[in-house]
């Protein structure tokens, strides 16, 4: 048969399973009855709720178990920043898609957030990856589930915690990245706020302002810039109509204590260039909160040296992997948590890659 035939009509039989259970919006919470002629299910789906520790943090989760010969891989999620229960929107698709390819999925709250206890202010990226990697602990405990192969999946900011998991941990099989920028966190937010600001009809040189005040800001908390100067600076944002928009606070944080300044101390291609097991990287096309431009380009200087990195640029889709979402209305803050991934594309790729485990597919 065919290799890109065969492949060209899984990615077609799996477009039609998504646009009937995606195709009007989001699954409905109202329950169906289950008509008198329905046939069994070919995978059955159990749940379970499991908990765990990192350190002296209690977590909790759920784990989703496909029925049939065990032990199974499995998928650990990360959360993006916004999304920090595992009961949101954006999860939804991995607990119904991946245990039909015969892979357990695991959820968990985040620290400091639904079940789980610990507070989110003051753990920096390192932290929250180890949290995963105590998750990836307790599961290879369990006899169902195979300990050789068992993995992450995150986007956005759970992106960049899945590659900083598998840079920490050779048990790590595999580590899936969507949405999350090759660049530091300070670049891609100068990239979305200026995206945010075109949006709501600001010049280019409003935008400008805005974008050389974060950067002031940025640098003082890595050490450089005199502080009164990047006060004053602030002072005289904060009367811009801009300033409302650019995610920065209006009084200057001291860098040791910064929350930011740890973040911003990431480095995605240094944390990449350290994993040694298969990594899955997937952008949005359309994507305003990440410089997807920028990210595709370094992973091409890398991927001849990276034999055990996929990456690929999802046409039509958004930062959650949508395909229906205004850039106003993705870029508006009280609709972090609104949207989940509808895109037949994301699905397959991610499907295709999932099913060669240890290899790197050419994806299109």
């Amino acid at each position: 048969m065919n290799k890109q035939a065969s492949i060209s009509r899984f990615l077609r039989a799996l477009t039609i399973a998504v646009l009937s259970l995606y195709g009007n919006g989001l699954p409905t919470v109202a329950q169906v009855a289950t008509p008198a002629w329905s046939s069994p299910a070919s995978t059955i789906v159990t749940s379970e709720e499991k908990e765990f520790q990192n350190g002296n943090v209690h977590l909790c989760g759920t784990l989703y178990l496909p029925g049939g010969p065990k032990p199974v891989p499995c998928v650990i999620v990360f959360h993006s920043a916004s999304s920090a229960t595992q009961d949101l929107p954006l999860y939804q698709h991995l607990k119904e898609l991946l245990p039909a390819l015969g892979y357990a999925v695991f959820i968990y709250d985040r620290r400091g957030s639904g079940k789980s206890a610990g507070k989110r202010a003051g753990a920096d990226f390192n932290t929250l990856a180890d949290d995963g990697l105590a998750a990836l602990r307790m599961l290879a405990a369990d006899k169902r589930i195979n300990a050789r192969k068992i993995g992450f999946w995150g986007l956005s900011q759970g992106g960049w915690l899945s590659v900083l998991a598998a840079s920490r941990s050779r048990q790590v099989a595999f580590a899936i990245s969507i949405s999350a920028p090759l660049t530091a966190p300070d670049v891609q937010m100068n990239f979305a706020v200026g995206n945010i600001l075109r949006v709501k009809g600001f010049r280019d040189e409003d935008i400008g302002a805005a974008i050389r005040t974060r950067i002031a800001v940025d640098d003082f908390m890595r050490g450089k810039g005199d502080r009164l100067a990047v006060e004053r600076m602030l002072a005289d944002a904060v009367k811009k109509p801009w300033f409302k928009y650019c995610y920065i606070s209006p009084m200057l944080d001291d860098p040791v204590h910064s929350q930011w300044a740890k973040e911003i101390a990431l480095d995605p291609i240094a944390t990449l260039e350290r994993v040694s097991c298969p990594v899955l990287i997937l952008f949005g096309a359309n994507d305003p909160w990440v410089p997807v431009k920028i990210s595709t380009a370094l992973l091409g200087k890398m991927a001849d040296k990276k034999a055990n990195l996929t990456y690929a640029v999802i046409a039509g889709a958004n930062h959650e992997m949508a395909t229906n979402v205004a850039a106003g209305q993705e870029l508006n803050p009280s609709n972090a948590t609104a949207f989940a991934p509808d895109s037949p594309s994301y699905f397959g790729l991610l499907a295709k890659w999932l099913s060669m485990p240890g290899q790197r597919p050419t994806l299109h």
